[in-house]
């Protein structure tokens, strides 16, 4: 038993999750995580596949008598987001989470936590490790990469699974059983600029915007939290309106499913009117921090002076990069008119990158309905285009369409009433799940998606209810047993 999860229940369960949380996961770096899977296999003398892909299945052969009930699979991702406060020093390729309790929940100090997806992934692990329950048998699924395009999935061997029946782990709510899921795609903006050297007379700033909760673009887009991406471009919008400025560097955001925390730009000016910038800018931001004061209140904007760099944006270049980013959507685009307080369409403006001659924005779109996704896909390339920005979009995934009548999905209501005495809820997410992939991958297959209550997940502040990880063990291995009845 890890020192830090020291007597959680259940016990198996946060021993695995604490020993992954020293193992380097991050999306496309998965190899150390999946070397561990293996060797845990072949440790226990479990039969285990593993893909091209780099997925793997490890089967847990039905106890004699059950060889007759049917298969089930049990499905998390072995990659998670990697992000942390800037001031944090934490290296995500080499250093282990640091895990820290919390009042009844579990986070990490100054960094993402991991519990996304990796509470499952120790469920699989503890479930593996169970020798005594009566059970037919179960493919325990380990997928890769599902972070930045659930590409496990999409490129997941149809031969490694046999089982119709799938549980997918990687919900974020404790009370909920989710039996649909938007599909997702992807737009990379790229804004050709070209570059002026600095007057040396100039005076530079360096703006910066911190303290947001971001969170994911999915799960949380809902909540109206503020981008930092939008708000430095509202900031610098509002200079350019008012002053001579150049804008020599701009970066924000990091993750392509996480809403941006943080921004930052550099600023040139005349050495007589930094002064009234930045006595404009502390009261324009003050506005905007009376704005989302509910929200966001640990929201900062600051403005200090810094180093002249060696080269700006041209105005033109600068012009057009403010405005591409002040026209970009970010948000709630729609509503779904049929099922109650469920977000339909929506878009994340996530992160923007100065590199050579170029800058690349990222933004990632969701949808439960292809046409309205097909519509903010093509609003951005739209957008881009009057900007003379090039727009390139991947394929995209799919969504889930809800079964309310699937049989599943009628056992786990039954036995999450049965072991919590009330009634589970049951919906689809916004956040894009691999159920929708797997299950156009496999027509027949009946799916279901369950998970602890996590909050803030793909942010620093993400952390785990640890009560709800006791409950959310018991409703799936009381549900493996229910489909044995």
């Amino acid at each position: 038993m890890g020192e830090v999860t020291r007597g959680l229940k259940p016990e198996r369960l946060w021993h695995y999750f604490e020993e992954i949380s020293k193992i380097p996961r991050a999306s496309k770096s998965e190899k150390e995580i999946l070397e561990y899977i293996r060797r845990f296999a072949e440790s226990m003398k479990l039969d285990y596949t593993q893909d091209a892909a780099g997925n793997i299945v490890i089967r847990r052969e039905a106890s004699p008598g059950f060889e007759d009930k049917p298969v089930v699979v049990l499905q998390s991702h072995v990659d998670m987001v990697c992000e942390k406060n800037e001031k944090s020093s934490h290296d995500f390729d080499n250093d282990p989470i640091a895990l820290v309790l919390d009042n009844g929940w579990l986070r990490a100090d100054g960094t993402s936590l991991g519990a996304d997806n990796g509470i499952g992934v120790a469920a699989m692990l503890a479930f593996l490790g169970d020798r005594e329950t009566k059970l037919g048998k179960i493919e325990c699924l380990f997928t890769v990469d599902e972070e930045t395009g659930l590409t496990g999935a999409f490129n997941l061997d149809p031969t490694l699974i046999q089982g119709r029946l799938l549980i997918n782990l990687d919900t974020e709510s404790s009370t909920t059983l989710y039996i649909g899921c938007a599909g997702g795609k992807d737009s990379d903006i790229f804004l050709p600029v070209a570059e002026a050297p600095v007057d040396r007379t100039l005076k530079a700033l360096k703006i910066a915007v911190r303290g947001l909760k971001g969170g994911h673009s999915g799960a949380e887009i809902h909540l109206g939290r503020a981008n930092a991406v939008k708000l430095l471009a509202r900031i610098l919008n509002h200079l350019q309106l008012s002053y001579e400025v150049g804008l020599a560097s701009l970066t924000g955001g990091d993750k392509a499913n996480a809403i941006p925390r943080e921004a930052q730009a550099v600023i040139t000016a005349q050495s007589g009117d930094s002064t009234p910038i930045t006595e404009d800018l502390h009261t324009y931001c003050d506005a905007v921090r009376q704005e989302y004061r509910v929200l966001e209140p640990t929201a900062s904007f600051e403005c200090e002076e810094c180093k002249v760099p060696e080269t700006e944006l041209d105005r033109d270049s600068a012009g057009r990069l403010t405005r591409l980013l002040m026209a970009l959507p970010h948000g709630v685009v729609a509503m779904s008119a049929v099922v109650p307080d469920l977000v339909e369409t929506s878009t994340n403006l996530s992160s923007v990158r100065m590199e050579e001659q170029q800058v690349h924005i990222h933004a990632s779109h969701r949808s439960s309905l292809e046409s309205a996704l097909d519509w903010m896909a093509d609003m951005h390339a739209a957008i881009a285009d009057l900007a003379s920005a090039q727009c390139v979009q991947d394929e995209g995934y799919p969504a889930w369409y809800p079964d309310p009548d699937s049989p599943l999905l009628a056992r786990v209501k039954r036995v999450y009433r049965r072991m919590t005495g009330r009634d589970a809820e049951v919906r689809a997410i916004h956040a894009g799940l691999e159920c929708g992939v797997i299950k156009k991958r496999f027509k027949d297959m009946d799916a279901v998606s369950l998970g602890p209550t996590i909050e803030n997940a793909h942010s620093p502040d993400e952390r785990v209810n640890i009560e709800s990880v006791e409950t959310f063990n018991t409703v799936l291995h009381e549900t493996l047993k229910e489909v044995c009845r």
